[in-house]
């Protein structure tokens, strides 16, 4: 960590890059609701006891279809999307990611009257397709605009927006399919996404050197603080060095484990409180949403203390990472196999423990998530996009082999089975990462100047 940084006039408290992070937190969480409102709309749109019009009679085999339609597409465009990020910048793509998934959006209701749920999986893939870019774009975005000391809490600030998002899509959809039918949840939610763009096209810049509103103080902090002064470069991408680089493999084999349990528990805990304890949590929105709630506040205090631990130098980077992700993926892991043992019946307990593992989740934001940047801030939105790509493929299979333990869904060994099988992983790929992860800067962050070309529409302003 630059010395001269903590000596330095950070500029306004409130300065543009927390525009910036503020713009992002909010491109998270319309993201997020955009991504998880179809699992609530689809118990409006299936509920064949309802009078109302826009009833559809599709059976469970059509609904599982129309729940994985948006990942076919996700995957697509992670490596890819990194790669532009890299080369044309964040700003657009995370513009047309939004703008795209709203319209799509507002298009939905009529597509699916008139096109049947065919046409509603391919809305629902073409909003995958588009949200592809997401997360590579806002590593490539936050190794941009936060500076170094404040990357723990800033970085969590955003990323939590796809918590609170989850949330909310799961507390008010309900309301408002009662109040104005399923329609309406499609509707508000692309109004919002529309909002969302006609700001940030106002407010968004790829970067402070690009930014017409940063003043010059706070420019040249943030470009000192992550070793960014002067003319920015179009760098090429050194993928032989990237994919060969143990510590960049302990990501994308961490990144796996933690999508294996995370997706595990989205898709089949219902089903286990249904089948095993007797209660259907998604018939309480306020239930199904506690779990991600609690990731979403224990976000905070994780930012916060990773940067204090940071600043008093406690512990290294890669230490301070590693921790965080270990509380994220240990904790879970722990939690998993305590679930075993709950007494039949106990919902409280259950639910207890499951708030746990999912909230425990929230240390993977300040560890492993934020390693892409420090290894090599210039090529993180690549590097984040092919362990999202990898990650992605586990979150679509680890359900798929949760479905061939169970057998039966009432027997509670089966699930047991199920929890032994995500516990073992968080524990071994979290176990890989601690070893062989590291958060220093990696010499190939900077290529030889040889092999760096200029771009002459980039330059950076200059500062007194």
């Amino acid at each position: 960590m630059p010395e001269e940084s903590n000596k330095m006039d950070k500029g306004p408290v409130l300065g543009v890059r927390h525009v910036q992070v503020v713009m992002l937190f909010f491109a998270m969480v319309i993201c997020f609701t955009m991504r998880v409102n179809i699992s609530m709309a689809i118990v409006a749109m299936t509920d064949t006891s309802s009078a109302g019009e826009g009833v559809f009679d599709w059976n469970m085999q059509i609904q599982s279809v129309i729940l994985s339609s948006f990942f076919w597409g996700y995957i697509i465009l992670q490596i890819p999307s990194g790669e532009l990020a890299a080369r044309y910048g964040g700003m657009i793509l995370v513009t047309i990611c939004i703008a795209v998934n709203s319209a799509v959006s507002l298009l939905i209701p009529i597509a699916t009257y008139y096109g049947g749920w065919q046409m509603l999986c391919g809305c629902r893939v073409l909003q995958g397709l588009s949200q592809g870019c997401l997360y590579p774009t806002m590593h490539n975005l936050i190794g941009k605009w936060v500076p170094l000391e404040e990357k723990s809490r800033l970085g969590t600030l955003i990323y939590g927006g796809a918590q609170l998002g989850t949330v909310i899509q799961l507390v008010v959809s309900g309301f408002i399919a009662n109040s104005w039918g399923w329609p309406a949840i499609f509707y508000v939610n692309g109004a919002t996404g529309a909002i969302w763009v006609v700001a940030y096209v106002f407010l968004g810049s790829d970067s402070p050197q690009r930014s017409k509103m940063i003043g010059d103080t706070e420019r040249l902090y943030i470009q000192t603080s992550l070793g960014q002064v002067g003319e920015q470069k179009r760098l090429p991408t050194p993928w032989k060095k990237i994919s060969t680089n143990l510590s960049f493999i302990s990501l994308i084999v961490v990144h796996c484990g933690h999508n294996w349990g995370f997706w595990t528990l989205m898709t089949e805990m219902p089903s286990y409180m249904k089948q095993v304890l007797g209660v259907d949590i998604k018939a309480n929105g306020l239930m199904s949403a506690l779990p991600y709630l609690a990731m979403y506040m224990l976000s905070f205090p994780f930012g916060f203390l990773s940067d204090y631990i940071l600043e008093k130098k406690w512990l290294s980077i890669s230490t301070c990472r590693k921790l965080s992700s270990s509380i994220g993926e240990y904790g879970p892991g722990l939690a998993l196999i305590a679930l075993c043992y709950v007494p039949a019946g106990d919902v409280m307990l259950a639910v207890t423990l499951l708030t746990v593992v999912v909230g425990l989740n929230a240390g993977h934001m300040t560890g492993y998530l934020l390693v892409h940047i420090d290894m090599a801030p210039n090529f993180a939105g690549t590097m984040m996009g092919i362990t999202n790509f990898f990650a992605n493929i586990i979150g679509i299979i680890a359900p798929l082999v949760a479905g061939v333990i169970l057998q039966d869904e009432t027997d509670p060994t089966q699930w047991h089975q199920v929890f032994y099988v995500s516990s073992a992983i968080y524990i071994a790929t979290n176990t890989f990462f601690v070893v062989f992860g590291t958060s220093e800067r990696q010499s190939w962050n900077e290529p030889e100047n040889n092999q760096i070309t200029a771009d002459p529409e980039k330059k950076a302003e200059k500062v007194v």
